[in-house]
């Protein structure tokens, strides 16, 4: 490839980056054929739908890792049965997905919200097997009205660190609504406006009225914090 034209490199890249995908369409579709798992099924047809997804961010060993955590917490915490649960910045609807994976769950609707238009196709992709069950929203979390209508009996809110104005963004919640707060204090990453250099300060920022849980889970270059209670 040394004397290949720029036009050459770049079909050379693509066509490897396709195969790729294909590989990885396969050996997906493979694994849940072989598990039957609905969410493995899921990520195959994503992968398959949507190759401009970055999939491969949203189901870094990392972010499953704090989903899981979050998944066992609010069971733990909480307990499994809810009729309503919002997730704010929902992005591919992944914690979604895992919620729904989890046998111990009975819920009866997740909606996922984002502000980005281009990730509702994929999370909608992702949740195929709890379609009844999951709506994908475009939506600023800053102008939802979360007490119009049917009002969610949780709401999650796993990348805090993205939130300008944490107790500003609760205030609007109704007084008593259960949450789920993530945050982290991963200063470097240039997309975190308002990261936390500890857990205490995490609580002291949320203010909730109830904390039931409080926690850190280490990972290899920062400390994601957790917090569930009531506003």
């Amino acid at each position: 490839m040394a004397h290949a034209t720029r036009q050459e490199s770049h079909d050379f890249v693509r066509g490897r980056d396709l195969e790729w995908r294909e590989r990885g369409f396969d050996l997906l579709r493979g694994v849940a054929a072989y598990t039957g798992n609905g969410l493995v099924a899921g990520v195959a047809q994503a992968v398959a739908r949507h190759p401009e997804a970055k999939l491969d961010e949203a189901f870094n060993h990392k972010q499953v890792a704090s989903k899981a955590w979050a998944r066992e917490q609010l069971f733990l915490t909480l307990g499994g049965r809810f009729e309503r649960i919002w997730i704010m910045g929902g992005w591919y609807g992944v914690l979604a997905a895992m919620i729904f994976d989890d046998p111990r769950f009975s819920v009866g609707e997740i909606a996922s919200f984002d502000i980005d238009p281009a990730v509702a196709a994929v999370a909608q992709t992702l949740n195929a097997k709890s379609q009844s069950r999951f709506r994908a929203v475009t939506a600023d979390m800053y102008t939802v009205d979360y007490a119009a209508g049917q009002r969610p009996d949780l709401v999650i809110n796993s990348s805090c660190e993205h939130v300008v104005d944490l107790r500003g963004w609760l205030a609007r919640l109704p007084e008593g609504a259960a949450v789920l707060l993530q945050s982290n204090d991963y200063f470097t990453e240039s997309e975190h406006i308002n990261c936390m250099p500890s857990l205490a300060a995490f609580a002291e920022a949320a203010g909730l009225a109830e904390l039931l849980y409080s926690g850190e889970l280490p990972l290899k270059k920062y400390t994601r914090f957790m917090l569930i209670g009531h506003k």
